[in-house]
Formats: C-alpha cells, structure tokens, sequence
C-alpha cells in the first residue's frame, strides 16, 4: 500500500535527483523507495549471525591460495581444456 510522504531537502539535491530520475526513466518517487529498501536489506544483512557462513567458505576467503602475478587464466584454461578433449 502506497503512503505520501514529505521531505524537506536541499533544493539543488532535488533538481539534480529529477534529472537523474528523467534520464534513468524513472520517478524520483521511486529512486528514493529503491534507496530505502537497499539500506535497510544491507541493513539486515549486517545484523546476520555469523553462524550462517560455513567454516568451508570463510577459508576460501581467507586467501590461502596464492596466485602468481604473472598467471594468465586464458592460458590455464586452454591448456586444462586441451588435456580434458584428448
């Protein structure tokens, strides 16, 4: 259910959100409804326990593998691809 709601913000703030609004095809009514949903889901993503990340994905994390800086994925791939199609 929609509800009215009014803000009292700086006036070049506002003129600028409506150009943004009117180039990205959308009201400024909705930026700011989009904007408040993102804020409170990060929000609640934030308040999470820290039981709900297994102790197998936090070690991937963590960064135990180390990558050469010179490592070219492409060519990995290719070769992993060539050894598998023998």
């Amino acid at each position: 259910m929609d509800a009215k709601l009014t803000l009292k913000l700086d006036k070049d703030v506002i003129e600028k959100a409506k150009i943004y609004a009117a180039e990205h095809k959308h009201s400024l009514s909705l930026l700011i409804e989009n904007y408040l949903k993102t804020i409170i889901q990060l929000e609640k993503m934030d308040k999470r326990e820290e039981n709900e990340i297994s102790s197998f994905v936090k070690s991937l994390a963590v960064g135990k593998g180390k990558i050469a800086n010179d490592f070219d994925y492409k060519k990995d791939r290719e070769n992993y691809l060539s050894e598998k199609h023998k």
